[in-house]
């Protein structure tokens, strides 16, 4: 694994993502799953900010500090507009 670059949530749209499923075990991917709507409800709520650990196309491994304002099938959407595909996130603290 590369190392983990510390981005903006506006630098995101500039990255470019593939369709590999980060995570490979089908337990983790629910738990991931969970702890998106976790953050989406403190985001709604308190506006409470999370980290969100993914990776992009290239296979360099991010870290953004934001809020979820939404949870899709295959996208969450943070504060300001931005989206994220689900399949390219490792975890969410």
């Amino acid at each position: 694994m590369n190392t983990i670059v510390l981005i903006s949530k506006e630098q995101i749209p500039q990255l470019t993502f593939g369709n590999k499923e980060v995570i490979s075990d089908a337990d983790a991917r629910n738990e991931r799953l969970h702890s998106l709507y976790r953050s989406q409800t403190l985001g709604n709520l308190l506006q409470t900010k999370v980290k969100i650990t993914f990776e992009a196309a290239d296979e360099q491994v991010y870290v953004v500090d934001t809020t979820v304002w939404a949870v899709g099938n295959r996208f969450i959407s943070l504060k300001g507009g931005i989206f994220l595909p689900i399949h390219a996130i490792h975890h969410v603290d």
